[in-house]
């Protein structure tokens, strides 16, 4: 399965975000890509009025990715904001796109763990979801998760045990001390916990591109990379903006699974029930 990772950075205008997919989009299918992912946030980058540009899967933003990936070829994973309650907004990772049959594939994920942390409190925001979400392409199960969930291994073991082989970690990640190396870790650790692939896509680092961003609002550290279910790296992106494509081994998965066999040797069980696409 070959995928990319469209290390980005997006800016308060809808529209110029969609023109810089359809790029990234064209890019890809040009490498004959079968999934991208962009980062969380994709829709409008945090620090942006995000109640006044939210919008539901029926709004013109996911309707134009459908376009969009449908004129590609392809599959997109693209981080957007819904209608949440009162003045909050649901943070959600939209799949959509057609399969290598010409098949429409769509699901959405909505962010779990909000990031209440390092002294933002993205919960006075953003209405947390409560469901797992794995959708399969083209006979591969990949599992979804945005940014902060990360940090949880317990998240990404339920999509393994549920089948993902390929995990997806959509992230707008917040710059400070020692940032970098733990989204580095935290992604390889999870591809070991739950022995899948991990596809880390962070936006690009705005000190580096030069686009304006919100001070106070995590937005990116760029540092993307593709994590093997054995932990080891197969490609890593700079602080610039960088397209980042590998072939996966889809087979390789049953062959670490039986060499480190975590899932079936812990006897823990996840509890979690998950939708599937």
């Amino acid at each position: 399965m070959k995928v990319a990772i469209a290390q980005i950075n997006t800016t308060p205008d809808k529209d110029a975000n969609l023109a810089l997919i359809a790029e990234k989009l064209q890019q890809a299918a040009a490498q004959d890509v079968r999934l991208v992912v962009f980062p969380e946030a994709t829709m409008v980058p945090f620090g942006a009025d995000l109640e006044a540009n939210a919008e539901e899967l029926d709004g013109p933003f996911a309707t134009r990715l459908r376009e969009l990936t449908a004129e590609a070829g392809l599959v997109a994973a693209v981080g957007m904001f819904r209608p949440g309650t009162g003045e909050r907004v649901i943070n959600t990772l939209f799949l959509t796109g057609v399969d290598s049959t010409g098949s429409r594939i769509e699901a959405h994920y909505d962010k779990i763990h909000l990031f209440d942390a390092f002294g933002h409190r993205e919960s006075d925001d953003v209405t947390a979801g409560d469901a797992l979400q794995t959708v399969t392409i083209d006979g591969t199960t990949v599992g979804l998760t945005i940014c902060y969930d990360i940090r949880f291994p317990a998240l990404f073991t339920a999509l393994a045990r549920s089948g993902a082989e390929v995990i997806v970690a959509s992230a707008s990640w917040g710059a400070g001390e020692g940032k970098v190396e733990q989204w580095q870790l935290l992604g390889r650790a999870r591809a070991l916990d739950s022995t899948s692939f991990v596809l880390a896509c962070d936006q690009a680092d705005p000190q580096v591109t030069g686009v304006e961003v919100h001070p106070k609002a995590p937005t990116g550290v760029g540092h993307s990379f593709i994590s093997a279910p054995d932990g080891s790296v197969l490609a890593a992106a700079g602080k610039d903006t960088e397209l980042l494509v590998a072939e996966l081994d889809i087979d390789s998965v049953a062959e670490i699974r039986a060499r480190i066999p975590v899932l079936e040797n812990s006897r823990l069980e996840a509890a979690h029930e998950v939708a599937r696409a």
